[in-house]
């Protein structure tokens, strides 16, 4: 686990580093379990907040973000950080405003680590879809997305091929630089240590290899990743994209020759104005 904990390392100081100015602010933020979650991850302790993204999660928020003039479309944000962290404000808050100013109604979710306890951070998603729905009426809402970076994208993969029923289904997905399967020679080890624990099981790790969980009922996704990639392989996203149409499922991916990993924030990758561009086309689209 020395790689694992040097990225993570890395990852800290460079965001410290790049935090220099307040993120924009929700309009509103809801504690997801009140009354108390139904799953447990086993962490104690305070939360620890570094600023532009947190640890040691065990009470679960969900922040929104209200535009102007809804377009009918809601989107879950679900933020990347090896499933140890939560970047809530670099992986959610940061690109708010670019989605309001499109009419969707955008909600980040501060989701529970699972310190080996899977079952926690989909637990989370679901009680946010039922919360964000609960909502569609006061916020002019009719199709219901997820969106995750990372291991966040890896839990929005895991909502949007182990959903139960219409009530947790998304009706669509987007993904940046996911974490997609737990297959030892693409995966990040850090997020299936973290999401599985050591050593898991056959059975369990293909569970959450989610390019074997793919179905003709998966929701249509949008898939972002880069060749250059050393943190999540473009192997995951691409797998991921080759289970969907098999299935008949609509998705679209972009993979760019060079970015790294980590970008869904940054005004300086170089083809920001693309990925906005082509989503933006994919969205209002699906808004129509």
């Amino acid at each position: 686990m020395k790689k694992v904990t040097a990225f993570f390392a890395a990852m800290l100081l460079g965001g410290i580093l790049a935090w220099a100015q307040p993120f924009p602010q929700p309009d509103r933020i809801i504690n997801l379990w009140p009354d108390g979650a139904p799953t447990d991850n086993g962490l104690v302790g305070p939360e620890k907040d570094y600023g532009n993204h947190v640890s040691n999660v065990t009470k679960p928020t969900l922040a929104f973000y209200l535009p102007e003039k809804p377009n009918g479309l809601a989107l879950l944000v679900c933020p990347g950080g090896g499933y140890v962290d939560v970047w809530d404000k670099t992986e959610g808050y940061a690109n708010s405003k670019w989605y309001t100013d499109q009419g969707i109604v955008y909600a980040v979710l501060k989701y529970r680590l699972p310190n080996g306890h899977p079952e926690v951070p989909l637990d989370d998603v679901h009680e946010a879809m039922r919360i964000i729905r609960a909502h569609a009426v006061e916020y002019g809402i009719k199709k219901l997305g997820i969106a995750g970076c990372s291991a966040g994208g890896h839990l929005a993969a895991t909502a949007s091929t182990h959903f139960t029923g219409p009530e947790n289904r998304p009706d669509f997905q987007i993904l940046f630089y996911p974490v997609i399967s737990l297959d030892p020679s693409i995966t990040h080890a850090g997020s299936a240590y973290y999401l599985l624990g050591k050593d898991p099981s056959q059975t369990l790790l293909d569970a959450y290899s989610n390019e074997k969980q793919v179905t003709p009922d998966t929701p249509p996704a949008f898939i972002m990743a880069n060749s250059d990639d050393r943190v999540v392989p473009c192997e995951n996203s691409i797998r991921y994209y080759e289970a969907l149409r098999a299935n008949g499922v609509s998705a679209t991916l972009h993979i760019y020759p060079e970015g790294g990993h980590g970008w869904a924030d940054h005004t300086d990758f170089i083809y920001r104005d693309a990925w906005m561009c082509d989503l933006q086309i994919w969205l209002s689209k699906l808004a129509e």
